[in-house]
């Protein structure tokens, strides 16, 4: 009688489970490594003495499925048929302004009493005590207005735009791996607790479409990014590819290094220029460009 009221309880059990698809496994597994990178990065940094941290992009394929996981300000683009299909999103003190903002909300110790985790237009002055400014906070996408107390003054947790936006006046990603030990300057206020190591993971199903030699996956770096936007990526790869044979496997490798040849621009008195005289890319440039379409299938 004991083992049939266990095997009746393990059957209900089982039927009280959540269904678990095969992708969210997946996806599971990505973000798991990316934790457990940034342990292993964590467990070394003491016996190897090494510091600093990076963003990570990868792309993994598996059943019919390329998944792609980001952590940082890297981005990755499909172009099928002439579209642009984004694969991932920067992840900054901008975008994930709410998520930084709600943590400070939390947890204000993590502000070492020297930032404040609104957000204002513009930095607050002390004669502007007691008037109204426009502020925001983790629970705003808008706008209102407040009156100015002692606190607003200290510095913001998220300031400046655009790149120059930072946490803590510090950081301008805020995803990646590493970084452990970062600090805010001349301080003792440690910013990886408003880095998140996890990846937003991204999923696309080539079983879904008929692709062509043409349709490329494009993961790169912020070097190119910077300079280069979605169109003018998608550009120079139909560029490319046109002026090489189908069956070509050299041609993949070519539009990788014209992007990253036209990213970076050419040595001038100026410094390095691009094609329109603008500033060519000053960070790392790395591209790795993927085929979707070819021999086989995808099953």
């Amino acid at each position: 009688m004991a083992s049939e009221r266990l095997h009746l309880h393990i059957c209900e059990q089982l039927r009280d489970l959540k269904a678990v698809s095969h992708e969210s496994l997946v996806i599971g597994a990505i973000e798991n490594a990316f934790k457990h990178m940034d342990d292993q990065i964590e467990q070394e940094k003491a016996s190897q003495r090494l510091a600093g941290g990076c963003c990570a992009l990868a792309a993994v394929y598996l059943m019919g499925k390329f998944y792609v996981a980001n952590a940082g300000d890297s981005r990755a683009i499909i172009i099928r048929n002439g579209e642009i299909i984004p694969m991932s999103r920067e992840f900054t003190p901008e975008t994930e302004r709410q998520r930084l903002q709600f943590l400070a909300f939390l947890r204000p110790e993590l502000l070492g009493k020297e930032f404040t985790h609104l957000e204002f237009p513009r930095r607050i002055q002390p004669k502007e005590l007691g008037r109204k400014m426009l502020y925001r906070d983790q629970d705003m996408n808008g706008w209102a207005y407040k009156k100015i107390e002692e606190d607003d003054l200290k510095f913001p947790l998220i300031y400046g735009e655009g790149k120059k936006a930072r946490v803590m006046a510090t950081i301008g990603v805020t995803r990646g791996l590493g970084d452990h030990d970062l600090k805010v300057f001349s301080s003792n206020i440690h910013i990886k607790p408003f880095l998140s190591c996890f990846p937003e993971v991204r999923v696309y199903d080539l079983t879904q479409y008929e692709h062509c030699p043409d349709d490329v996956l494009v993961l790169g770096t912020d070097g190119l990014w910077d300079v280069t936007n979605d169109k003018e990526v998608a550009g120079v790869v139909m560029e490319v590819l046109r002026s090489y044979e189908p069956n070509d496997p050299c041609r993949y490798t070519m539009v990788a290094q014209e992007l990253v040849v036209r990213s970076r621009g050419v040595l001038k008195e100026r410094g390095w220029r691009l094609a329109n005289d603008k500033l060519g890319s000053g960070d790392d440039i790395s591209v790795f460009v993927i085929p979707l379409g070819g021999p086989g299938n995808y099953t």
